[in-house]
């Protein structure tokens, strides 16, 4: 039964991997031109790092297939995203890779909270 379950388990999160790193690739060949995911300017579109903090799975694949009807309903005054020629799993593979992003960037927020802390700790001696 115990090893079931942990072939199960490893079953589950290869395939939640995949969709990820399958919308890592639908990035790469159809987004990376407009959108960044490392933090930095240089793209049209907004880095996904800010995306995958204010947009869920749903909507992320929502707007990316159908943004010339969506855009003001996202918040955005106009729209240069254009309508991708991609099929509805790639839609969510790459939903799920730009919401997989977000967890890095928690990461890094408690990190340089933690770094703060330390620095502040050793001015005050």
């Amino acid at each position: 039964m115990k090893k079931t379950a942990i072939l199960l388990g490893l079953l589950v999160g290869t395939t939640l991997f995949a969709d990820v790193k399958k919308g890592e690739e639908v990035y790469k060949a159809n987004c990376a031109m407009c959108h960044t995911v490392d933090g930095r300017r240089g793209g049209m579109g907004p880095d996904f790092n800010m995306v995958s903090y204010k947009r869920t799975k749903k909507d992320i694949a929502s707007y990316a297939k159908d943004p010339y009807s969506l855009f003001e309903k996202f918040g955005y005054s106009a729209n240069a995203m254009p309508t991708l020629p991609l099929e509805d799993e790639e839609f969510k593979d790459v939903a799920d890779y730009i919401s997989s992003l977000v967890k890095f960037k928690v990461w890094m927020i408690k990190r340089k909270k933690e770094l703060v802390k330390v620095e502040n700790n050793s001015t005050k001696d």
